[in-house]
């Protein structure tokens, strides 16, 4: 299964790709997004939702995990994240992508263990659990990725549960 998953910030976009056979976790790729600052609001939505047509295009995931925020800082930033989310849903309903959303607390405990831990310690987890040995991968890609190895917990833990 090929999980792509997605931290969306309308200033880096994180995604990560992740493939699992069942036994292990392999990296296929990850990255930012990162529109120009010159751009108004409305074009850097449109260059997020393209450049992630081109990453579920070129990757063909089976299914998506994005991070649903549960509160944003202030009121613009909650506007502007919902903004943000609505072009990645519209890229990902345009290609038929199952969609799944996990909280942040759910994502940091499926892949720390404990659910208030800080975007290093993700990142050092991620990096570890998927031998990804980077010193530069950016706390946005590492938080997709983390986005992913969650949802492939759950649904690894869906199909123990049916297989009982």
């Amino acid at each position: 299964m090929k999980v792509l998953g997605i931290d969306p910030s309308s200033r880096a976009t994180g995604f990560g790709i992740i493939e699992y056979d069942g036994q292990k976790y392999a990296p296929v790729c990850y990255g930012i997004i990162t529109p120009s600052r010159q751009l108004p609001f409305h074009q850097k939505m449109n260059e997020i939702k393209v450049e992630l047509d081109k990453i579920i295009e070129t990757y063909t995931p089976d299914e998506v995990a994005i991070e649903n925020p549960f509160y944003a800082q202030n009121i613009r930033t909650a506007l502007a994240l919902g903004q943000v989310r609505g072009a990645i849903l519209v890229a990902i309903a345009a290609h038929g992508c199952a969609l799944y959303e996990y909280s942040a607390l759910e994502i940091k405990k499926a892949v720390t263990g404990y659910g208030q831990a800080d975007k290093e310690q993700v990142k050092m987890m991620v990096s570890t659990l998927l031998e990804i040995d980077d010193p530069r991968l950016p706390t946005d890609a590492s938080d997709a990725l983390a986005t992913a190895i969650c949802h492939l917990n759950t649904r690894s833990f869906q199909k123990r549960l049916e297989g009982t």
